[in-house]
């Protein structure tokens, strides 16, 4: 799955362009490498999104195309 569609599906981001935007500035990265909004998501991966000062990083942990708001966090753990 994309990138940027991961982030969007899980709500993570609340928007895929903002989530495109985010990945196009250098503040997303998979797995230790920056990463572009088309690069594959892959259970296990870890995500780490820098807002401002704040860094938070995301274990993949399920990926599906479409989920209902309730169920979105499931899809991602926070690691810290």
């Amino acid at each position: 799955m994309r990138l940027d569609k991961y982030l969007k599906v899980s709500r993570i981001i609340k928007r895929r362009t903002v989530a495109n935007e985010a990945c196009d500035g250098g503040r997303v990265s998979v797995n230790g490498r920056v990463a572009k909004p088309g690069a594959e998501v892959k259970e296990g991966d870890i995500i780490e999104i820098r807002f401002g000062e704040n860094v938070t990083k995301y274990q993949v942990v399920t990926l599906s195309e479409h989920v209902l708001k309730a169920d979105a966090a499931g899809m991602y753990k926070i690691i810290g």
